[in-house]
């Protein structure tokens, strides 16, 4: 293990999320659309704010294997939607958009298609969540 974190998430219907150290803390309450009041950050956010960072992280670390850097203004936007899933439960879907500036469009999707395979959390729900890839 290379690194390991704790986030600790109380209450019902709402509540928070917190890092025991002290560094994270947000407040947490389902989207209106799922029954909440809104009015805190939702699981989803959480989750495509991870993704989204995990994803660029693992696009810069490929520079060493061949792939151009990646730009400065590069972002990666993860847009997480949750719905109910055949049977029971729910289900999740994923789109990762990358802005990859001033790479040809060749590269950038090579790129993010290398990142996707290796990045921990695509690693984590692959064959399990609908993930789409695209470029900004």
């Amino acid at each position: 293990m290379l690194y390991e974190t704790a986030v600790t998430a109380t209450g019902a219907g709402g509540g928070r999320a917190f890092a025991p150290d002290g560094t994270f803390h947000v407040w947490l309450d389902e989207p209106s659309e799922l029954g909440g009041r809104g009015h805190g950050n939702t699981h989803e956010q959480l989750y495509a704010a991870a993704h989204a960072a995990a994803l660029l992280a693992a696009m810069r670390s490929l520079r060493t294997h061949g792939h151009p850097a990646v730009p400065a203004e590069a972002t990666v936007t993860a847009r997480v939607g949750i719905g109910r899933r055949e049977g029971n439960g729910f289900a999740l879907a994923v789109t990762l958009e990358a802005h990859l500036p001033g790479l040809e469009t060749a590269a950038a999707q090579a790129l993010l298609e290398s990142a996707n395979a290796i990045c921990a959390y695509s690693r984590a729900i692959a064959g399990n969540v609908t993930v789409t890839l695209a470029l900004a």
